[in-house]
C-alpha cells in the first residue's frame, strides 16, 4: 500500500470515527427521549470510553505518517487538542457536567485535523500527477 494511500484511509478512519462520536452525542440523546434503552445504552461511560480509546491509535499512527510541507505542525496541533478532549472527558470524571460539549468539540478538531490533512495531501497528488 502505498504511503499516500495508507494516509487516505488513516484520514478517512478518523474523519469516520469522529463522525459517528458526533452522532452518538448529538443524535442518542434525542432517542433517548422516544427510545428508554436507547438513553441507558446512552448514559453508559464504556461507551464513550471505547470511541475515545479507538480515536487514539488511528490519530497517533497518522501522526507518524509522512506529511505535506507545513501540515505537520496544524494537525497534531488540533489532532492533539481534540484528541485530549475526547479522552479527557471520557475518562476523567470531573468533567463529566462537561462531558457533551467537551466532546462535540474534541470530536469536531480532531475531524477538522484529519480533513485539513486529507485535502492537503491531495492538492499535492493532483499537483504531482499535473506537473508530470
Amino acid at each position: 500500500m502505498s504511503s499516500t494511500l495508507a494516509n487516505r484511509v488513516l484520514d478517512a478512519s478518523a474523519i469516520t470515527l469522529s463522525g459517528l462520536c458526533l452522532v452518538h452525542c448529538l443524535a442518542l440523546p434525542a432517542l433517548a427521549v422516544a427510545l428508554p434503552l436507547a438513553g441507558l445504552w446512552a448514559e453508559q461511560e464504556w461507551v464513550h470510553q471505547i470511541f475515545a480509546l479507538s480515536a487514539l491509535p488511528i490519530t497517533v499512527f497518522a501522526m507518524t505518517r509522512p506529511f505535506h510541507e507545513g501540515a505537520r505542525t496544524s494537525f497534531i496541533l488540533l489532532a492533539g487538542i481534540g484528541l485530549a478532549l475526547l479522552i479527557g472527558a471520557a475518562f476523567i470524571e470531573g468533567l463529566h457536567d462537561l462531558e457533551t460539549p467537551l466532546t462535540v468539540v474534541g470530536a469536531l478538531l480532531l475531524a477538522t485535523a484529519h480533513i485539513r490533512r486529507w485535502r492537503r495531501q491531495h492538492e499535492a497528488a493532483l499537483t504531482t500527477g499535473a506537473a508530470k
